[in-house]
């Protein structure tokens, strides 16, 4: 069993007001945004896709996979280039922060709602919520955003 001293880094995004977050080992690394390329026939999540160091890179758009108000890009706006099992992609966000925390802090989601596909826990940081995301299940093909998942 790990003990309370045991941390985990986090890299921390905001999305609005929102705070959510990938461990750190799942990113390879944050850039300024750049234009994105429109993909046709892409999903309805992606955004379109980066050129970054001579690899194209999908551009998640996690506004609409959360189920956000869209907006347009802005100079502060950054991506954060990470991997899932299958693939890499850019995920495009507000900002970004490196956080540590107590491995055993946190609790799992399916306490509270199972139909949030995407995030894994609830932190409590100071006074915020911060939602960890699952990589792979907010990918995964056929994943409900929050209003799609109540509306089923």
């Amino acid at each position: 069993m790990l003990g309370m001293c045991d941390l985990q880094h986090l890299m921390v995004f905001s999305l609005e007001a929102q705070r959510f977050a990938l461990p750190l080992d799942a990113v390879e690394r944050i850039v300024r945004a750049v234009e994105v390329t429109y993909l046709p026939g892409a999903p309805e999540i992606v955004l379109g896709v980066v050129n970054i160091q001579g690899r194209v890179v999908c551009v998640v758009n996690l506004r609409k996979r959360f189920g956000l108000p869209e907006r347009g890009p802005e100079l502060t706006d950054q991506l954060i280039i990470a991997r899932s099992a299958q693939r890499s992609v850019a995920l495009l966000v507000d900002s970004v922060e490196v956080v540590e925390r107590g491995v055993q802090t946190g609790l799992p989601l399916d306490r509270l709602m199972s139909e949030l596909d995407g995030v894994r826990k609830i932190i409590r940081r100071d006074e915020e919520l911060i939602f960890i995301c699952d990589l792979d299940r907010l990918l995964a093909p056929g994943s409900a955003t929050p209003a799609q998942g109540a509306a089923a």
